[in-house]
């Protein structure tokens, strides 16, 4: 059966690989699911991504998760804002600040996808896609 909410599939599986305290997780590859790969890595909240198996149609991206000292994962929280039954699009004044400033939420936009705070710098809204904190 095909998933039918691809984003929120690869935020839990990343949720679960954490919590079960795994060092990496593999997730189906896309363009998107590549790009907010990397911005939570360039947030701190994962270690590393790559992207395997390119000459096969099954293209997938390794993510190498981040632990604390004490095997806690550095994200506390992953929550997927924006579903296909409900789609949520934010002006660049209605972010939300995501756990008082403390976490992220990520957006895609005619930029490609951003961070919160680069949209508020940018002037520029999109679909709310997730929340990391």
């Amino acid at each position: 059966m095909p998933v039918t909410d691809p984003i929120a599939d690869m935020l839990t599986r990343v949720r679960n690989a954490a919590a079960a305290g795994h060092d990496t997780v593999d997730v189906p590859a896309s363009r998107l699911k590549m790009d907010l790969a990397r911005l939570l890595r360039d947030e701190g909240f994962i270690q590393k991504v790559e992207l395997t198996d390119t000459e096969k149609p099954t293209a997938t991206i390794k993510i190498t998760l981040k632990y604390g000292p004490r095997r806690q994962p550095v994200f506390r929280g992953i929550r997927r804002a924006s579903k296909p039954g409900r789609r949520m699009y934010v002006g660049w004044r209605e972010i939300p600040r995501v756990q008082g400033g403390m976490g992220v939420a990520f957006l895609t936009t005619a930029r490609g996808v951003i961070t919160d705070r680069q949209a508020r710098t940018d002037k520029v809204g999109g679909e709310l896609l997730c929340t990391v904190w």
